[in-house]
């Protein structure tokens, strides 16, 4: 056990300090927002940027596999995060002085009922209640920054913090002790990979700037709470008795406040979650579950209705499992150091891979610190942290039950290529007796055919006079619909693309009708 002295103190501000520095500000608002697709950004932009970068098939299943594991345990992280945000936020209730008797049973009551309410409201989207979130975050922060600036004002020598060298001296002084309080320090850090993930939602200026400002109040409030730890050695819920020490008249709005800023966070996680399941949807790697698109003037603010739900009983499982905050404190980190230690290697690959030496030497020293982390998080383990590997195992098993049946379902039915299908075609609809009127048949992409569109006018002899291959793109705009002939393949072989918006239900009679296109009969694959 280490004692709050002074000496101890000053030595975990500075590791907090310089983790929210080499953690977030390094490895994710500056190393991995640079790496991004289509302002997308998480663990699976990063495999889809570096496996075209491979050069054999072992260094590419090493690599998808890596990052089934980053992805999966992002989404345990996802569930921990609310339950653990939640309920230190509702604790704050047993410091106000008529409600310090309050059964622990009302309390995991009322965390449970804010976390129904905030995963209820996903499917309103986050544009239409961000217009509260701006407001209630300024507030948020400016009160944490004076009031950590008032703490800071009665101790100035807590500014000796920022200085490295009290980091590593805690951590030589305290051995092994110190090494594992490492584990404890990464909950300062733990919504960095969340913060790359959402990059889509948001862009990654703002986020950028933003964690500019985020980071500098942090710093403030957490050396405040460390001056008044100095002072009140007892302290268990140090912030909250800090603001009562200051100005007590101003509690209950702060823990109001507090409470809020807890939800808008949990929000961020989730909907950091839901990015990380459509690039999976996208990228073949997890099942088509249905999407909505919320905005129509963000394609990347969405709602995946059967994650929502699946992380509300995982919530909720964890608030009645764990009950108290520091109680989960003791799971809480783990699996976000493993995401980020993957985050790491796929970077530091990379770079190496794209010659940026100079970012590749940063990223190797990012690495080392994060695998330190990771290493001092095993101790959590018996201590709840399998609770987040078990949740992690959940998505991972379906990721590779889901990737198994593609690889063997394409093996089944591999597709044609288009020169291959032309070359059967041509003499095909030329030597056969053809049926009247037009046929359409949907694909994927013309680039190559379905198995079905063969089997039906090679092996069937189902040739149409007019044979039309429909194919629809959807555009990265929300409204809109577009349907034009794009060109002949061959005789009787025909294209139809139907171009649209991501928001659009589309009616395909219509754009049919519009197109002079009446089928006689319509083949699906």
């Amino acid at each position: 056990l280490i004692m709050p002295t002074p000496d101890n103190v000053i030595g975990v501000l500075s590791l907090i300090i310089w983790t929210l520095i080499i953690l977030v500000g390094v490895e994710y608002a500056w190393l991995a927002m640079s790496l991004g697709r289509k302002g997308e950004g998480g663990t699976i932009v990063l495999k889809e940027i570096l496996v075209p970068l491979l050069t054999s098939n072992r260094q590419v299943t090493l690599v998808t596999f890596l990052s089934f594991i980053g992805i999966s345990l992002l989404m345990g992280d996802g569930v921990l995060t609310p339950a653990m945000s939640i309920l230190s936020a509702v604790e704050g209730i047993l410091l106000i002085p008529d409600c310090s008797g309050v059964s622990h049973y009302v309390l995991i009551g009322l965390a449970s009922l804010i976390a129904l309410l905030l995963f209820i409201l996903q499917k309103k989207g986050v544009e239409r209640v961000a217009a509260a979130f701006g407001p209630v975050m300024i507030i948020w922060f400016s009160a944490l920054a004076i009031t950590g600036f008032i703490g800071i004002f009665k101790a100035p020598f807590v500014l000796k913090a920022i200085n490295p060298w009290f980091a590593l001296n805690f951590i030589y002084r305290n051995g092994f002790a110190g090494f594992f309080v490492l584990s404890e320090v990464i909950l300062c850090a733990t919504g960095g990979e969340a913060l790359y993930a959402d990059m889509g939602h948001l862009g990654r200026r703002p986020i950028i700037q933003g964690w500019f400002i985020v980071f500098w109040v942090l710093v403030l409030t957490y050396l405040g709470q460390g001056a008044f730890l100095i002072a009140y050695p007892a302290a268990k819920y140090v912030l909250y008795e800090m603001i009562l020490s200051q100005a007590s008249a101003l509690y209950i709005p702060f823990l109001v406040l507090s409470l809020l800023a807890s939800i808008i966070g949990s929000q961020a996680m989730i909907s950091g979650i839901f990015s990380i399941v459509y690039q999976g949807i996208m990228t073949n790697m997890l099942p088509m579950f249905h999407v909505e698109y919320t905005s129509s003037k963000l394609r990347s603010q969405i709602y995946v209705g059967f994650v929502n739900w699946f992380l509300l009983v995982s919530v909720l499982i964890i608030i009645f499992h764990f009950q108290e905050s520091h109680s989960l404190a003791a799971a809480y980190g783990f699996a976000v150091t493993g995401s980020m230690t993957l985050t790491a290697i796929m970077m530091t690959w990379i770079f190496y891979l794209r010659r940026c030496y100079g970012r590749m030497a940063i990223s190797i020293g990012v690495m080392m610190v994060v695998l330190t982390f990771f290493v001092s998080g095993t101790y959590k383990i018996p201590h709840g942290a399998y609770w987040s590997i078990l949740i992690s195992l959940i998505p991972f098993s379906t990721i590779l039950i889901y990737t198994y049946g593609q690889r063997r379902l394409v093996k089944a039915i591999k597709p044609m290529h288009l020169s291959d299908f032309l070359e059967a075609y041509v003499p095909t609809y030329q030597a056969i007796n053809k049926i009247k009127g037009s046929a359409l048949f949907f694909v994927r992409s013309i680039d190559s055919v379905q198995p079905y569109l063969s089997q039906t006018m090679f092996k069937n002899n189902i040739v149409y006079e007019d044979n039309i291959m429909i194919s629809i793109i959807t555009r990265d705009d929300p409204f809109g619909v577009i349907g034009f002939f794009k060109g002949n393949l061959a005789d009787g072989l025909r294209i139809f693309e139907i171009h649209m918006g991501y928001m659009e239900v589309l009616d395909i009679d219509k754009v049919l009708h519009n197109a002079g296109i009446e089928p006689k009969v319509i083949f699906y694959g």
